[in-house]
């Protein structure tokens, strides 16, 4: 393996690359594109990981706002309305059921803290933005953020297929992934693989909704990090508002109101799907064996219990 990284070193950097822009064709889906980052990272090694994770970030924003441009509003909230509700009981259950699996599991209370609430609302995101308010070490977040991008992975794979078994409809797919599934990529991804592997040429119902209730679910980055303030004693901390959740609504306000063309459109969403593929890869790409060794069995095991009791309660619901 080392022989390998030493050969392919000097133009690394190029291949890389190159791997990247074939998550355009369309044949790569996002569970495709996901397996290749992680299969380039523990193979070769990511030559570029500061860049990657920047443009992954920006990337996943840019797509999520696009997709916006391919929903109907008065649609979209009428299918999502069940969903909003599980939300809101979902974040609660899980953040307070994470404190005690904490506790037990003596994990440490701030990257305890981390892990729930990156597995109740939207993943890295709101590990990102709940970090600086409990005053979290760079170990901390990193430990929070390897466990939840570790199951992240995981979800991108089985969820579609365990859905199909179940014989999930892409309704109730969707609202399952977007409360089960941590980050938002993996969730868009998700729903898109569904939507494209079992239900092909029809419309992405599934990706929508999930979609929807995920960037609804985001929102509650707001309210957690003034809790968290209040909870953790630091009444100055700054708060990252998810603003690309609000551009999201503002274009499927427009799609919804004005009349745009049909082949825009189209256009617009296609570079949405793409543009996550692309993200995939490149989340894909920031692991390796150091994530791995870093996260340590108590934090992942805390992680996989909030993950089986969120996914095992919102599928009972869904499915009854």
């Amino acid at each position: 393996m080392e022989k390998l990284r030493a050969l392919i070193a000097p133009i690394n950097k190029v291949v890389f690359l190159i791997c990247m822009h074939l998550t355009l064709l369309p044949f790569i889906s996002p569970a495709i594109a996901l397996f290749m980052g992680l299969a380039y990272a523990l193979l070769l090694g990511n030559p570029i990981p500061k860049m990657a994770k920047k443009t992954s970030k920006y990337l996943l924003q840019v797509a999520v706002v696009c997709l916006g441009f391919g929903m109907n509003l008065h649609e979209s909230l009428a299918s999502g309305k069940e969903g909003m509700l599980f939300t809101i009981v979902s974040v609660a259950s899980v953040m307070i059921i994470g404190y005690f699996a904490g506790k037990l599991l003596k994990v440490d209370s701030k990257t305890s803290y981390l892990i729930s609430s990156g597995t109740a609302i939207c993943g890295g995101s709101a590990i990102a933005a709940v970090a600086p308010v409990v005053k979290a070490d760079d170990n901390q977040m990193s430990v929070a953020l390897g466990t939840v991008f570790i199951l992240n992975a995981i979800a991108l794979f089985i969820f579609p297929p365990i859905g199909h078994w179940l014989g999930m409809t892409q309704e109730q797919f969707g609202q399952w992934a977007a409360i089960a599934i941590h980050d938002t990529s993996s969730v868009v991804g998700a729903g898109e693989a569904y939507d494209s592997t079992y239900f092909p040429g029809q419309e992405s119902i599934s990706l929508q909704i999930a979609t929807l209730i995920k960037c609804t679910r985001a929102l509650w980055i707001i309210p957690l990090a003034l809790i968290t303030s209040l909870i953790f004693r630091e009444k100055n901390s700054k708060i990252s508002i998810p603003w690309f959740i609000i551009f999201f609504v503002v274009a499927m306000i427009i799609n919804t109101y004005l009349t745009l063309p049909s082949s825009l459109t189209t256009s617009i969403v296609w570079f949405a799907k793409k543009g996550l593929c692309m993200t995939l890869f490149l989340i894909g790409s920031g692991l390796s064996l150091d994530v791995l060794r870093s996260v340590g069995a108590r934090p992942l095991i805390q992680g996989v219990l909030l993950w089986i009791v969120i996914a095992l309660l919102s599928l009972a619901v869904i499915m009854l």
